[in-house]
């Protein structure tokens, strides 16, 4: 019975986060925050500190929105900022967690800093949220602790993930205006096919006459979308939400479609010099913290966004290893512009090969904020003459009949 006991699992409890105040040994009124499974052991762990615990409440939570890499980006900063003025870590963690506008972020500081609090370190903390923190952000924070440096590395993380969010910033932007454009053409040209052309089309048979060919293709058209318009709607939702779920799920779709949006002349170009800029500002990163490059290229492959440059760095990788030297590597690749690859070699060659880098990021930045506002001013217009030409078409291909009918009267 004894042995049947022992075996049976441990039942979790599940903690929770409570706010206690109470008074020390000298009568001191002290308050505070603690994990625990209830208020019983809220109470017992504070009289064996010396703590006499008059109120302890359970902190209630809304469930807050998505953490987003801009709330990571913020703390990480906040972070380092009050390491480097002298501030504790634990109190950084209760200052910041306390302050912060997102309760689901809030939590999680909370639950990071119970770890670190428990004797985890704070890399080991970070590992357990790989949702959050990914491998580049915990390997710079043990690389940090074990240095003595973890608010320089911090520091370097912030400014990282900030050049990184406003780069995704700058593609989103050039991306958002021609598709939010392109999706009210849809819709408009839906409504004239549904509604409008089906109300003109009872006026054109009293006519008793022969409709032009544009009229007969207008209304042949709208036929099809009134007929249809409810399996177009789930058929094309289907085609997006598969396209999606393969993207995720495959990896040799996300290869197909990666490099295939490499290939247009202006968009292929932007997301080159994002992917370039990216992947070199990672790389420079991770190296400057003094992680040896063939380490570093571990995490710079998928910090690129691009799947195409995640396989080209492991390319990189194995001839880094060999003996091959890194910019000779990513010339063999045949996925990076000259200029980075000579910018590299430079970088190789002088011992400043996290300096280089960071200038090959700097200037494909750049870069990309020229291009897209080169894109938008170029966009602009052809969506214009697009949008134009459609609806203007579809406007004349309606008249025409009763243009002709004014002539015969």
């Amino acid at each position: 019975m004894a042995t049947g006991a022992l075996s049976r699992p441990r039942e979790q409890v599940r903690e929770a986060l409570f706010h206690w105040e109470g008074r020390d040994k000298q009568g001191r009124v002290i308050k505070g925050e603690m994990r625990a499974g209830g208020e019983s052991v809220v109470a017992a762990s504070l009289r064996r500190r010396g703590v006499m615990a008059t109120k302890i409440k359970k902190q209630q939570f809304s469930r807050g929105r998505k953490i987003t890499e801009k709330d990571l980006a913020l703390f990480t900063r906040q972070l380092s900022t009050m390491l480097r003025a002298g501030v504790p870590l634990m109190q950084c963690f209760d200052i910041v967690g306390r302050g912060h506008s997102n309760p689901s972020m809030s939590r999680l500081l909370n639950d990071i800093r119970s770890d670190v609090e428990t004797g985890t370190s704070l890399n080991q903390a970070f590992r357990k949220y790989p949702l959050y923190f990914d491998a580049l952000f915990c390997n710079l924070v043990a690389a940090g602790e074990q240095a003595g440096i973890l608010e320089t590395l911090l520091d370097r993380l912030a400014t990282y993930k900030e050049k990184t969010l406003a780069l995704k910033g700058k593609i989103k932007k050039a991306m958002f205006y021609p598709l939010s454009i392109i999706l009210v053409a849809i819709l408009i040209t839906a409504i004239i096919m549904i509604f409008v052309i089906p109300s003109f089309k009872s006026v054109f048979t009293s006519f008793g006459a022969d409709l032009p060919a544009p009229t007969l293709m207008v209304i042949a058209m709208s036929d099809f979308f009134v007929a249809w318009w409810h399996v177009m709607i789930f058929g094309i939702g289907g085609f997006i939400y598969f396209m999606i779920q393969a993207w995720r799920r495959s990896p040799k779709v996300q290869m197909i479609v990666d490099r295939t949006l490499l290939k247009p002349p202006v968009i292929g170009d932007l997301l080159v010099k994002a992917s370039v800029a990216r992947w070199s500002r990672t790389l420079a990163t991770t190296f400057a913290a003094g992680v040896p490059l063939v380490e570093a290229l571990d995490s710079v492959g998928p910090a690129s966004g691009n799947a195409v440059y995640k396989e080209a760095t492991k390319q990189i990788q194995n001839e880094v290893n060999m003996g091959t030297s890194l910019a000779l590597s990513m010339q063999n690749s045949g996925v990076f512009p000259n200029m980075a690859v000579q910018m590299t070699g430079i970088g190789e060659e002088s011992g400043a090969l996290d300096s280089m880098l960071s200038k090959v990021a700097d200037y494909y930045e750049r870069e990309v904020d020229e291009t897209v506002d080169a894109l938008a001013s170029l966009i602009e217009p052809m969506i214009m003459v697009v949008l134009g030409v459609i609806i203007g078409g579809i406007v004349v291909a309606i008249y025409l009949p009763i243009f002709k009918l004014g002539q015969v009267v």
